[in-house]
C-alpha cells in the first residue's frame, strides 16, 4: 500500500579534511508492544481484513469452540514441520487457528498477526487488501473447517455447536394433512427493512402463517384438489450457539443501486426462543439465549469497517475503564452539578490542597489531574480553557506561578476560602467512587464487554450496545449462546485453561524472547552516542578549532543513557580522563566547514540529558571554558566562523593584473565587518561585490556601498560557501563578458577540469580552468595548453572532448561554441586530445562491428555530413580492416540495440523515389547522413549481410512442432474433422521436473534466413523455406503440409491462415520471424476458425494425454456453449458429461469454461452472451484447452504437478515482496481501521474463497 521502508540512509561527511560524519541511525524494527490495561490481545489489520479479525475474535471468545479445537492433537492434525512433505496430510487451517488462539490467550503482545492463517487459506496479498462480507466469510470458514477436520474426532465440531433445523409445514384446511420439509441452518438470516427488531422479525418468520385461499389455493395430495391451506415455519432444533445475520444491504429498484438499511433495529441481551419453536417437553430454560457478540459494520454498502463488541465469558480481560485504571479520586459522571463536571477550577484546588505548602511543579499538576479524573488536561479542557499554564495565569487570584512558570502555589487567602468548600464538596466527590479492590474491581457479577477494533481493545458497558441499533455504524451479525451453558470454575480468569502443552511451551518461549527483545530495544532507544572533543588535543587556527595531531586521537566516542543527568555524564568523563585537572566545562560544538566551533556551555547538573535537548551524535567539547592552547575562544552563534570563497584577479610574477580569476578560501567570524576582507587580501582600497538574489531577471552581483562596509557578514546575509568578488578600485580590468554584461549568476563563475590525453608528457596531468557560461571553448583549450605547459603547436592540432561518468570520451566540442551552446555543465571533466575538432559541416561518429557492442570497443571517425551511406560504409570498413561487400549500416537506438538499416527507404526524401515493377533493386545507399538525420556522437553498427532489396523482407525461419514431456516431438493422430500434426519424430531436450503428460511445451529450431518479396504469397514463402538445407531432413511433401506462425517472445504468436494472401497484407514489419509447423494433411482455415490444442485429462494421475488440434468455428456463436458442444462432438461424449478449461501458462492456471450463464432473463428476454474471445478467456489460435470426461473423472481440479511447482515459485517471489510491506501494514493498520472511509472509485466485487486440501 507505500517507498522502500528499508532503503539505506548513507552517512554524510563534512567537507573539512578531518570532519566526522554523523551516522543516520535507521530505527530497527521494534518488537510488538505489550498488552494494554485490558490484558486482551487484538489482531493486526493486514490492510482490509477487519471483517476476518471480528469473526476470529468472536470464535476465540466462544470457549467451547476454542477448547474443542484445542482438543485435537498433532496425531490427528499433523505437524507444521511436515506441511511441505508430499505424502503428509497436515491440516494446516486448524493448526493455524490453534496457534492464533494460543497467541490471543497467552502471548504478551498488543495484537496478533493473521498472516500465517491467511497464507493457509491460499490468499494473496491482493486478497488481504480487499474487504469482503463477514456473513459470507462465516459460512466459507465453517465449510473450510468441516472439510479440514474430516476423519478426525472433531469432524462434527461445527455441526455440534452451530447446526440447527427449521421445519416448513403446510396444513390442509380440509383434511388436516400436514406436508412438511426440514431445512438445516448454521445461521439465521433475518430481515431489517420495515421491521422494528429481532423478535419482530422472528415472529414474522416463525409464528405468523401464510394462508392460501381465493385465487391462491394449494393443491393437496391427499384431497387431490385445490384447497385452502396454511403455511408456517418453526425452529425444530436449536444449536448451542445461534448466529443471526441481519439483512442490512438492499437494492433500490427505482434508483437501480444498492443501499444500506440504517433504521432502528433492536435486539435483546437475552431472548426466549420458545414462541418460535415447535412445542416440546423441554424445560423453558433450554430456550433462553444470551447475547455474547455483536459484529458491527461502519460505512456504506460499497465499503466500510468492521469491529466487534464481545462479552468476556471467562473473565480473561481486565474490565476497568480508563479512570478506574488510573485509580481516580473523582468520578466526573457521578458529580451532581454540570458546572462541577465542566469546570476544572475546583479539581485543581483540591489537588493543591493535598500538597505540602500547597506547592507543586506544573508538570506534576497535570499528572495528578490525570490520576484524579482519568483523562488528561489536553483531552478534557484544552479546547475550552486553553493550555494549563494559560489557565493558571488567568486565575491569578487563586494560583501563583513562579517567575519561570515551572511551579504553581495556591494563594493563602484562596486556600482558606476554599477549605470549607473542599471539605463540603470535594471530599464528597472523592467518596462517590465505590471502594477499590485489586483484580476485577468488584465487578465480577457485572458482564464484561469489550470493543475489539483490530489491534485496539477497550472496555465498554452493556448499555453501550444500544448505540448500535441504528445508523451508519450499526449491528450486522449477532451471536447468542444458551444461558444453560456453564463454564467450569477453573476456567475463570485462567487463559491457560484447555491449551495443549506443546502450545503452552511455545507461547512461554515466545514470551521470554519478546521480553529479551523489548529489553534490548529499550536500551537501544534510551542510549545515544556522543563525540567528545578533548580541549588539550586542539589548537585554534585560521578562525576555528583544529586537532593538533589527528581526528582519532582528539575525539572519543561515548555511548550514554540519555535518562541520566548532566552531572552523571560529567562524572563519567572525569573517570575516563584520569589526567584531567582543574575545572571541566562541557559545551555543545559543531563541525562547520571552517573547523570546529563552540556554541553553548551545558549547565544544570540535575537536568537529564533529554531535558538539555542534547541530540544523538552530538559533538561535545571538553575544556576549561576559557581558552584552548593559550588562546581565548569566542563562543556562540554570533561569532560562528564562515568559510567564504573570495574571487579576485590574479597577479602575475611582475606584479601586473591578469585576466584570470583566482579563488581563495578565507575564514571570517560572522560578526566581523565586511571591510576586513580587503585587509586580509592586503588591498588598500577596492570594491566588494556579493551575490544578491534581489536583482531583476535573476541572481547577480551587487556592489557594497562604502557606508555598508562596517556591517557584519551575517548582516549582509553571507553564509558558508558564499562568494565575494573583489575589484581593485585602481584596476581597469573587470569581470565582464564579451557581450559587456555582468555575469548574471554566481554559479556561472565556475571551473572545468581538463585532463591531458595528448599522450605527451607534462608536469601536470589535470588542471582547473575558471570559466563562465559565455566563455568560448577555444579560450578554455588555449588556457589548458598553457597551464599544462604543453607545446604551443598543439593549439592547431588539438580539441576538447567531454568525459562522461563512465570515463568514455564523447564527441569533440567545436572551438566556436560557448559553454552554454555546447551544453557543458560547470564541474565537468574534459579531455585535451590530439586532432582537430569537427567543423560545423562535419560529423564525429562512433562505430563498431556487430550488434553486441561492449563499452569502450567503439572506433571513431570524422566524416562530412553530406557523405552518402555507401561511402561512409567504405570508410568504416577500411578503418576497421574488413573486406567484402556483404555489409550494411544500422544506427544504435536508445536501448543500445541495432535499429533500422541506413538506406534510401528510411531517408527524408524516400517518398520521392518510385520503383518500377518487374526489376530487382538493391536498397539505395546513396542517401546522405544528413538526410538520414545522423548527428555527431551517434553510434553506427557494421552488420554483416547485404540488405534485402526494396520491397523485400529478410525472414528468419524456425521449425516448430509440439514437444511432449518425454522430450520427443509428438505425433498426432488424425480424427474426424481434425487437423493433426504430421508424424515425423524430432528428438529434443526434455523439460526438467515434468512428470507425465503436461500441457504441450514449445521448442523452436532455427533453420536459416530467406529473402522474399512483400508481394509474394504465404505459399511462396513456405516453398522458399523448403529449399533451406536443414529442411530437407524433415521430408515434408508440399507447402500445403506446413502451418505458418509468427514468432513472438520465442513462442508461436499469430497464425497466418491464407496461403494465397500476399505477405504485405499481413503487415508483418521488417523484423518478422516465421516458424513452420508440419501437418499430416493440408488444411484450409477460414477467418472465423480458431485452432485450439485440446488435451484429455487422465483420471487420478493429474496429467494429460497428448494434444490434438481442434478447429472451432467461432462464427456460430463464439460462446461457451458452442465450444463445449464442439469438444463433445469431437471426443464423442455427451455435452453434459464434459468439463473444459483454458490453460494460462504464464500463471500456471486453468480457467474453467462453463455455460451456466447462458440463460434467458425475464426482464430482457434476451440471451446473455459470453463471447470467449473477450474477457476473461481471450481465446485465440494455439491456446490449450483441457478436457475432462465426467463419466470416469469427477475431480474438479484441472491442474498438474508442473502447475503446482510453478505456482510455488511465484508464491515465493510474492512472499519476498510481501515481507517488505509487513512493517508498513503493522504501522498503518490502526490508521486504516479508525479513519473515515474516503470517497473512492468502487472496485469490482470478487468472490471469497478458502483453499482446503483433500483429507477424505
Amino acid at each position: 500500500m507505500f517507498g522502500d521502508l528499508f532503503e539505506e540512509e548513507y552517512s554524510t561527511v563534512s567537507n573539512n579534511q578531518y570532519g566526522k560524519g554523523k551516522k543516520l541511525k535507521t530505527k530497527a524494527l521494534e518488537p510488538p508492544a505489550p498488552r494494554e490495561f485490558t490484558n486482551l490481545s487484538g489482531i493486526r489489520n493486514q490492510g482490509g481484513t477487519c471483517y476476518l479479525n471480528s469473526l476470529l475474535q468472536t470464535l476465540h471468545f466462544t470457549p467451547e469452540f476454542r477448547e474443542a479445537l484445542f482438543s485435537l492433537g498433532p496425531e490427528e492434525l499433523g505437524l507444521f514441520e511436515d506441511k511441505d512433505k508430499p505424502d503428509a496430510k497436515v491440516r494446516i487451517i486448524p493448526l493455524q487457528l490453534q496457534r492464533l488462539f494460543a497467541q490471543l490467550l497467552l502471548l504478551d503482545q498488543e495484537a496478533a498477526s493473521t498472516a500465517d492463517l491467511t497464507d493457509s487459506f491460499g490468499w494473496t496479498s491482493n486478497e488481504e487488501m480487499r474487504q469482503h462480507d463477514v456473513q459470507e466469510l462465516n459460512r466459507i470458514l465453517f465449510s473450510a473447517l468441516e472439510t479440514s477436520l474430516v476423519g478426525t474426532s472433531g469432524h462434527d465440531l461445527i455441526y455440534r455447536l452451530y447446526h440447527g433445523t427449521i421445519v416448513n409445514q403446510i396444513v390442509c384446511k380440509e383434511c388436516k394433512n400436514v406436508s412438511e420439509r426440514q431445512e438445516d441452518f448454521l445461521d439465521l438470516t433475518v430481515a431489517v427493512k420495515n421491521v422494528s427488531g429481532l423478535e419482530d422479525a422472528l415472529w414474522n418468520m416463525y409464528v405468523e402463517e401464510e394462508v392460501f385461499d381465493c385465487d391462491n389455493l394449494y393443491h393437496c395430495g391427499t384431497c387431490d384438489r385445490l384447497v385452502k391451506a396454511a403455511k408456517s415455519a418453526k425452529l425444530r432444533k436449536l444449536p448451542p450457539f445461534l448466529t443471526v445475520s441481519l439483512l442490512r444491504f438492499n437494492f433500490d429498484f427505482v434508483k437501480c443501486e444498492r443501499y444500506k438499511e440504517t433504521s432502528c433495529y433492536t435486539f435483546p441481551l437475552r431472548i426466549n426462543l420458545k414462541p418460535f419453536c415447535e412445542q416440546s417437553e423441554l424445560d423453558d430454560l433450554e430456550y433462553i439465549y444470551d447475547l455474547f457478540s455483536v459484529i458491527i459494520h461502519k460505512g456504506g454498502c460499497y465499503g466500510g469497517h468492521y469491529h466487534v463488541y464481545i462479552k468476556d465469558v471467562d473473565h480473561l480481560g481486565n474490565w476497568q475503564f480508563q479512570e478506574e485504571k488510573s485509580k481516580p479520586d473523582v468520578n466526573l459522571k457521578d458529580l451532581q452539578s454540570e458546572e462541577e463536571i465542566d469546570h476544572p477550577l475546583m479539581i485543581l484546588k483540591a489537588i493543591l490542597l493535598e500538597e505540602e505548602n500547597n506547592l507543586i511543579p506544573v508538570d506534576q499538576l497535570g499528572q495528578k489531574l490525570l490520576k484524579k479524573i482519568g483523562i488528561s488536561w489536553n483531552k478534557k479542557y484544552r479546547k475550552q480553557h486553553g493550555p494549563l499554564r494559560k489557565f493558571l495565569q488567568l486565575h491569578s487570584q487563586i494560583f501563583l506561578l513562579s517567575s519561570d512558570e515551572s511551579t504553581v502555589r495556591l494563594l493563602k487567602n484562596s486556600s482558606l476560602q476554599a477549605e470549607s468548600d473542599f471539605q463540603r464538596n470535594d471530599q464528597q466527590i472523592f467518596k462517590m467512587l465505590p471502594p477499590e479492590s485489586p483484580g476485577l474491581n468488584n465487578s465480577i457479577s457485572c458482564p464484561h464487554w469489550f470493543d475489539i477494533n483490530d489491534s485496539k481493545v477497550q472496555p465498554i458497558r452493556e448499555k453501550d450496545i444500544e448505540q448500535q441499533f441504528q445508523g451508519k455504524e450499526s449491528a450486522y451479525m449477532l451471536f447468542y449462546r444458551k444461558s444453560q451453558l456453564q463454564r467450569p470454575p477453573e476456567a475463570r480468569a485462567n487463559p491457560r485453561y484447555g491449551v495443549p502443552c506443546h502450545l503452552l511451551n511455545e507461547m512461554d518461549a515466545a514470551n521470554i524472547e519478546l521480553q529479551t527483545k523489548r529489553a534490548e530495544c529499550d536500551s537501544a532507544n534510551n542510549t545515544f552516542e556522543l563525540h567528545l572533543h578533548l580541549g588539550p588535543q586542539y589548537h585554534f587556527f585560521n578562525g576555528a578549532l583544529h586537532p593538533v595531531v589527528s581526528q582519532t586521537e582528539s575525539v572519543w566516542d561515548l555511548t550514554f543513557d540519555k535518562r541520566k543527568t548532566l552531572g552523571d555524564l560529567r562524572q563519567s568523563i572525569f573517570q575516563l580522563l584520569e589526567f584531567w585537572e582543574g575545572d571541566m566545562v562541557l559545551s555543545v560544538a559543531k563541525l562547520v566547514p571552517a573547523g570546529l566551533h563552540i556554541y553553548q556551555s551545558l549547565g544544570g547538573d540535575e537536568l537529564t540529558l533529554c531535558e538539555t535537548e542534547i541530540a544523538d551524535g552530538e559533538d561535545i567539547f571538553v575544556w576549561n571554558g576559557v581558552e584552548v592552547g593559550g588562546v581565548h575562544i569566542q563562543t556562540g552563534i554570533d561569532c560562528e566562523p564562515l568559510l567564504l570563497n573570495v574571487l579576485h584577479l590574479d597577479t602575475s610574477s611582475d606584479g601586473e593584473k591578469c585576466c584570470q580569476v583566482i579563488e581563495s578560501p578565507h575564514v571570517f567570524p560572522a560578526n566581523a565587518e565586511v571591510g576586513t576582507v580587503l585587509t586580509a587580501l592586503a588591498i588598500p582600497a577596492g570594491v566588494i561585490f556579493i551575490n544578491s538574489a534581489g536583482c531583476p531577471g535573476g541572481e547577480g552581483w551587487t556592489a557594497i556601498p562604502k557606508e555598508d562596509m562596517r556591517k557584519t557578514f551575517r548582516e549582509q546575509g553571507l553564509r558558508n560557501g558564499s562568494s565575494i568578488l573583489i575589484q581593485d578600485s585602481h584596476d581597469d580590468n573587470s569581470l565582464l563578458t564579451k557581450e559587456e554584461k555582468w555575469v548574471t549568476s554566481m554559479n556561472e563563475i565556475d571551473w572545468l577540469h581538463v585532463k591531458n590525453l595528448c599522450q605527451l608528457e607534462s608536469e601536470e596531468k589535470q588542471v582547473k580552468i575558471s570559466a563562465t557560461v559565455n566563455t568560448m571553448v577555444f579560450d578554455i583549450r588555449i588556457k589548458a595548453i598553457k597551464e599544462l605547459k604543453l607545446m604551443k603547436e598543439l593549439a592547431d592540432n588539438s580539441c576538447l572532448r567531454p568525459i562522461d561518468r563512465n570515463g568514455k570520451l564523447l564527441c569533440p566540442v567545436p572551438d566556436s561554441y560557448t559553454l552554454k551552446e555546447a551544453e557543458l555543465k560547470m564541474g565537468s571533466s574534459l579531455g585535451l586530445c590530439l586532432g582537430k575538432a569537427p567543423s560545423s559541416s562535419q560529423l564525429f561518429l562512433f562505430f563498431a562491428m556487430g550488434s553486441d557492442v561492449q563499452p569502450g570497443t567503439e572506433m571513431e571517425i570524422v566524416v562530412e555530413e553530406t557523405i552518402s551511406v555507401r561511402d561512409c560504409l567504405k570508410l568504416m570498413l577500411k578503418k576497421s580492416g574488413l573486406q567484402g561487400d556483404a555489409w550494411h549500416l544500422r544506427k544504435m537506438d536508445w536501448c543500445y540495440e541495432a535499429g533500422e538499416p541506413l538506406c534510401e527507404e528510411n531517408s527524408a526524401r524516400s517518398q520521392l523515389i518510385t520503383l518500377g515493377t518487374g526489376f530487382s533493386f538493391q536498397p539505395c545507399q546513396d542517401a546522405t547522413l544528413k538526410e538520414l538525420l545522423i548527428c555527431s556522437g551517434d553510434t553506427l553498427l557494421l552488420i554483416e549481410g547485404q540488405l534485402p532489396p526494396l520491397g523485400f523482407l529478410k525472414v528468419p525461419i524456425w521449425w516448430y512442432q509440439l514437444q511432449g514431456p518425454s522430450g520427443h516431438w509428438e505425433s498426432h493422430q488424425d480424427q474426424t474433422n481434425c487437423t493433426s500434426s504430421w508424424g515425423r519424430v524430432w528428438r529434443a531436450t526434455s523439460s526438467q521436473g515434468a512428470s507425465g503428460n503436461e500441457p504441450a511445451q514449445v521448442s523452436l529450431l532455427y533453420l536459416g534466413d530467406i529473402e522474399i518479396s512483400e508481394d509474394a504469397t504465404l505459399a511462396e514463402l513456405k516453398s522458399q523455406a523448403m529449399t533451406l538445407p536443414p529442411f530437407l531432413e524433415f521430408g515434408v511433401p508440399s507447402p500445403a503440409h506446413l502451418r505458418a506462425w509468427t514468432v513472438e517472445r520465442k513462442r508461436p504468436g499469430r497464425l497466418l491462415r491464407t496461403d494465397r494472401q500476399p505477405l504485405r497484407e499481413y503487415k508483418l514489419g521488417r523484423r518478422i520471424e516465421i516458424c513452420l509447423e508440419p501437418l499430416q494433411k493440408g488444411e484450409n482455415l477460414g477467418p472465423q476458425d480458431v485452432l485450439l490444442r485440446t488435451q484429455v485429462r487422465i483420471p487420478g494421475e493429474r496429467t494429460y494425454a497428448p494434444a490434438l488440434d481442434l478447429v472451432w468455428n467461432a462464427a456460430q456463436g463464439g460462446t461457451a456453449g458452442s465450444l463445449r458442444q464442439r469438444v463433445a462432438d469431437f471426443y464423442r461424449l455427451p455435452v453434459e458429461k464434459i468439463e473444459i478449461a483454458k490453460y494460462f501458462p504464464e500463471k500456471f492456471e486453468w480457467l474453467p469454461i462453463s455455460s451456466w450463464n447462458q440463460q434467458i432473463t425475464k426482464r430482457k428476454k434476451k440471451k446473455k452472451q459470453d463471447y470467449l474471445q473477450g474477457a476473461p478467456y481471450y481465446l485465440k489460435d494455439g491456446d490449450t484447452i483441457g478436457v475432462k470426461n465426467l463419466l470416469i473423472d469427477d475431480d474438479d481440479d484441472f491442474s498438474t504437478i508442473r502447475d503446482d511447482t510453478g505456482k510455488e515459485k511465484q508464491k515465493q517471489r510474492a512472499l519476498g515482496r510481501r515481507k517488505s510491506q509487513e512493517a508498513l501494514h503493522e504501522q498503518s493498520s490502526y490508521i486504516l481501521s479508525s479513519a473515515e472511509t474516503p470517497a473512492r472509485p468502487r472496485a469490482p466485487e470478487t468472490s471469497l474463497s478458502i483453499h482446503v486440501g483433500s483429507f477424505r
